[in-house]
């Protein structure tokens, strides 16, 4: 494949060293839990020749690879930063950086007593099916869903519309931060049947840090730094790298947008 046998300039030697793109990974570069498409891996390939790329997404690696990359590619090959988790588990050319851990910083029994709420929540809402792993534990925050994450593409299809009318999520992170305001937690919606519990703090912004110590490493100042995302929205998941002031903001409505935008802006 073109975007693996490509080979590409020294991060200080791109004709844009101080420009970096970073993305959002679900309805941003691939269709929620799907594979991206082999146009935007060429596109991105592209783009690499001209400035850095990078991910930073909620999810954890497993779920990008199988996203972003293939059973013989690795994806950490494919991006020059991979921000698994907000970045809390990081990759710079393929090589990891130092990582953060959720429950060394909440503590086992504040941890424990988030769960069991949640799972009892979970028990009394109403939606169209529940299926397994309500509560998924990742090194950097867990994950919530409603329907469960083994729920198939078109039962998360279904939910999502089911939960635009109904609110199941809103109302859910409004319940959590009723319940626990001393933890410091932040509540973050993404994708289509789930949301993020991550110290306040430890938003997708987490990863720029790993931007920002580029300069020591290679000299390189990334002085302009493009993200694109879909949720964009207060309370979304990209909201807050979004508007931050060392970004540049760009919403997408689909790996299709991302292209055009892209192609656009870059002359790809």
């Amino acid at each position: 494949m073109a975007q693996a046998a490509s080979i590409y300039p020294p991060l200080q030697d791109r004709p844009l060293k101080g420009t970096i793109c970073l993305f959002d990974v679900d309805e941003t570069l691939a269709p929620a839990r799907r594979s991206a498409s082999p146009q935007m891996l060429q596109t991105l390939s592209s783009l690499r020749h001209k400035c850095a790329i990078g991910f930073v997404g909620g999810s954890d690696l497993i779920k990008q690879q199988e996203q972003l990359g293939t059973s013989a590619i690795n994806v950490t090959t494919l991006f020059d930063f991979c921000f698994s988790e907000n970045g809390l588990t990081a990759f710079r050319l393929g090589e990891p950086l130092a990582s953060a851990s959720f429950i060394g910083w909440l503590g086992e029994e504040k941890y424990k007593q988030l769960v069991n709420f949640c799972l009892r929540y979970i028990s009394e809402i109403e939606c169209p099916v529940k299926r397994g792993t309500f509560v998924e534990f990742r090194n950097g925050m867990i994950n919530i869903s409603p329907i469960g994450r083994n729920a198939t593409i078109a039962e998360r299809n279904d939910f999502n519309a089911y939960d635009k009318t109904h609110n199941i999520r809103t109302k859910f992170v409004a319940a959590l931060k009723e319940k626990f305001p001393e933890f410091g937690l932040t509540y973050s919606i993404g994708g289509q049947i789930s949301f993020d519990v991550f110290p306040t703090g430890w938003d997708k912004t987490y990863c720029l840090q790993h931007l920002k110590s580029e300069k020591e490493i290679s000299g390189v100042d990334y002085q302009t730094i493009h993200f694109f995302g879909d949720k964009t929205y207060k309370g979304g998941n990209d909201y807050e790298i979004f508007v931050d002031e060392r970004t540049v903001g760009h919403s997408v409505e689909g790996p299709e947008d991302t292209l055009k935008q892209l192609k656009e802006m870059f002359d790809l």
